[in-house]
């Protein structure tokens, strides 16, 4: 995009599908279903379809399945490269940071306000499922920021 150019949206959203791999279908189904209240849909000894938020999100049986290592420095925070994950109502993103607490799942990135005050101000947290695949979950206070176009301050220094 050209700088000055304002980026406007016009056209129902859709379902995206995402693939990955897992290690251990019943450790998915556990994870998924349990811990992040995922609807679960047709499945096989292979694979799993899940409801992330009206996504479709498929869980594939990969026995060698290896979590990715690499991370991008965002906010004063190591953010795991690839990850996915949905943005939630302020109010849902609160309740799944609750749940997965009392879940024992362990925070790669803990429950906090990222840019706070900027433009994007952000509710984020990261962790990983059972075969390391990191997920991230966020929230705005106005969710008009979701596509904010300024960086934070600390982003743009060079």
């Amino acid at each position: 995009m050209r700088p000055g150019v304002v980026y406007h949206c016009a056209m129902t959203l859709r379902p995206f599908h995402l693939a990955f791999p897992v290690h251990d279908l019943a450790a998915a189904r556990a994870f998924y279903g349990d811990v992040l209240g995922c609807r679960e849909g047709r499945s096989s000894d292979r694979w799993i379809d899940f409801d992330l938020g009206g996504h479709q999100i498929v869980a594939h049986l990969d026995d060698n399945a290896r979590p990715a290592g690499a991370t991008n420095p965002v906010d004063g925070h190591d953010v795991p490269v690839p990850h996915f994950g949905v943005v939630l109502t302020m109010a849902d993103w609160q309740a799944l940071a609750a749940r997965v607490e009392q879940a024992g799942v362990s925070f790669g990135i803990a429950p906090h306000i990222r840019f706070k005050g900027q433009p994007g101000e952000q509710a984020t947290m990261f962790f990983r499922d059972p075969s390391g695949n990191a997920l991230e979950f966020k929230a705005f206070a106005d969710d008009a920021q979701l596509f904010a176009t300024a960086l934070p301050v600390q982003e743009n220094a060079q």
